[in-house]
C-alpha cells in the first residue's frame, strides 16, 4: 500500500503515530528517520510489525539530511514530518550556523520536502506538525509567547540567551511551518496534498527535552496543571489522531489545517502569501537550493511527477529483523 516517510516517531505522540499505523495499517511500510539507530527494531518488536525501517538522520544537518535522503531509493506516497525542538536560548545552532529552532522546525522541512519531492507518487499525503501556539490569540498560562514575525534571514540568525527567547522562537517557527504549507500547496499537483496538523497540548511529548532539569521542571508543571484543560491533548489520541491525519480519510482541501482531527482555519496571521513566499525564497537560499526546485503550479525541472509513481524500485532495504 506504499512507503510513508516519518521524522519524529522516537517518543511522545510520534511514537504513538508510528505505533498506530503499524498496528492499523499494517501493510503501509513506515521508513522513520532518527538521530539514532535502533528505532525500527523498537517499533517491529512493540507492534510486532516487521514492515519498518530506518534511516539515522540529524535534523540539524543539512549534509546529514542530503545523505540521509540519497539512502532513500523507491517511491513515497506519505511524508509524517513530527521532529521538532524548542530550547531555553536562541544562540544554540544547526550545524549550518543558523538558531536551532527555525533550523530543525522549518529549515530542516523545506529542504528534505524539496529533495523528496522526486520520490512522491501521486496521489500521496503530506502531513507536517505546527501548533496552536503559532496563533498569537492561543491562551497557554504564559508558557509560550507569541510569535514575532520576521524577515527569516533574521529568524535563522542567533538572538537572545533567554528562556523566553526560545519560547517565542518555537511559537515563531510553528507559524513557519503554516506558511512553508501554504506555499507548497501552490507548488503541488493535484491529487498531492499538504497539510499542517495540530495536536493540542500533549504533555509529555519530550518538547523541551534541551531546556536544562529546571526548564523541563517547570515546563512539566505547567503541563502537567494543564492537562485536564480542554486545550491539552492525551499523547496516545495525539497519535492516534495524527496517524489517522496521514493514512485516514482525506481530511480536506490542500493546504488545510488540522486541529486535533478537525479542519479548522489556522490564525489570521497565517494566511499571508507575501510572507509565504518570502519565506520560500529566503529557504531556499539558506537551504542552498539551486532555482528550478519547485516553482509555483506544480511542476519541477527536478522531476515531481504528475501521476504514476517516482523511478527507484522499493525504500531502503533495511526492514526490521531482516
Amino acid at each position: 500500500m506504499g512507503t510513508t516517510l516519518m521524522t519524529g516517531a522516537s517518543r511522545g505522540l510520534g511514537r504513538h503515530a508510528a505505533e498506530h499505523l503499524l498496528r492499523h495499517h499494517p501493510d503501509r511500510h513506515l521508513l522513520v528517520f532518527n538521530r539514532k539507530p535502533g528505532l525500527a527494531a523498537e517499533l517491529a518488536e512493540q507492534t510486532g510489525n516487521r514492515n519498518v525501517s530506518e534511516v539515522v538522520c540529524d535534523l540539524a544537518s543539512f549534509a546529514d539530511i542530503r545523505r540521509a535522503v540519497s539512502e532513500v531509493d523507491g517511491p513515497l506516497d506519505g511524508f509524517l514530518g513530527n521532529a521538532g525542538l524548542q530550547t531555553t536560548t536562541t544562540r544554540k545552532l544547526t550545524a549550518d550556523g543558523h538558531e536551532m529552532t527555525f533550523g530543525v522546525n522549518v529549515l530542516a522541512y523545506h529542504l528534505l520536502l524539496n529533495l523528496l519531492m522526486p520520490r512522491f507518487t501521486n496521489p500521496a499525503r503530506i502531513v507536517v506538525v505546527a501548533s496552536d501556539v503559532h496563533d498569537s490569540a492561543h491562551k497557554s498560562m504564559g508558557l509560550i509567547p507569541p510569535p514575532r514575525w520576521d524577515d527569516p534571514r533574521e529568524l535563522a540568525k542567533p538572538g537572545e540567551d533567554t528562556g523566553k527567547a526560545g519560547r517565542r522562537a518555537y511559537a515563531t517557527s510553528k507559524l513557519g511551518v503554516i506558511y512553508l504549507v501554504h506555499a507548497l500547496q501552490r507548488r503541488l499537483p493535484e491529487g498531492i496534498d499538504v497539510y499542517s496538523y495540530n495536536p493540542g497540548l500533549v504533555p509529555g511529548t519530550g518538547l523541551a527535552r534541551d531546556a536544562g532539569r529546571v526548564g523541563q521542571a517547570v515546563f512539566q508543571a505547567v503541563a502537567t496543571a494543564l492537562a485536564s484543560t480542554r486545550i491539552a491533548t492525551k499523547p496516545a489520541e495525539a497519535g492516534r489522531l495524527l496517524a489517522e491525519a496521514m493514512a485516514g480519510p482525506r481530511p480536506g482541501d490542500s493546504g488545510a489545517y488540522i486541529s486535533r482531527g478537525e479542519v479548522i482555519p489556522s490564525s489570521s496571521e497565517s494566511y499571508d502569501e507575501r510572507r509565504e513566499e518570502e519565506l520560500w525564497a529566503a529557504a531556499d537560499e539558506l537551504c542552498g537550493i539551486s532555482e528550478g526546485g519547485i516553482p509555483r503550479g506544480g511542476s519541477s525541472q527536478g522531476g515531481i511527477p504528475r501521476a504514476g509513481i517516482a523511478p527507484g524500485g522499493s525504500p531502503v532495504d533495511r526492514t526490521a529483523g531482516k
